[in-house]
């Protein structure tokens, strides 16, 4: 089972230069803002894995930039889950420009679990993920 979600964005002024060009780094929030979402719609919100007694901070992100979006423009941001066998949390993103349909950037992240208490790295995967990936079918 694919497990998806899509986010709309509305392009603010100030995400944008002087010319009405949206800033690169701003892209990398956008997929974040596709976390946010997908986490909302699947139970793997932020602070849902807090209250299990893990932080995940982003360790890698790569962001494949196709068109420019601009002062204005609203974009889609498509959040796939993709599983692994690691103790990780990993995101491929499809990036729209709303209007036309066309693909203005492609990206991925990777999450790793840490012990909120002592910043410990989990090498393997918390039962409470487990849980949670037998819940949606991707176990």
């Amino acid at each position: 089972m694919e497990l998806t979600e899509r986010a709309n964005i509305l392009v603010r002024f100030n995400e944008a230069d002087p010319l009405g060009i949206v800033w690169h780094g701003h892209y990398v929030r956008y997929f974040e803002d596709g976390r946010e979402a997908f986490g909302e719609k699947y139970g793997l919100r932020y602070l849902d894995i807090y209250k299990y007694g893990y932080t995940v901070p982003v360790v890698k992100v790569s962001c494949d930039y196709k068109r420019s979006l601009r002062y204005g423009d609203r974009a889609i941001v498509e959040t796939r889950y993709i599983d692994t066998a690691a103790a990780k949390i990993k995101f491929e993103y499809t990036l729209y420009n709303a209007a036309s349909g066309e693909i203005v950037a492609k990206g991925s992240s990777m999450q790793v679990f840490l012990d909120k208490e002592t910043s410990t790295l989990q090498l393997t995967i918390p039962p409470f993920f487990e849980d949670w990936k037998k819940q949606w079918g991707v176990l």
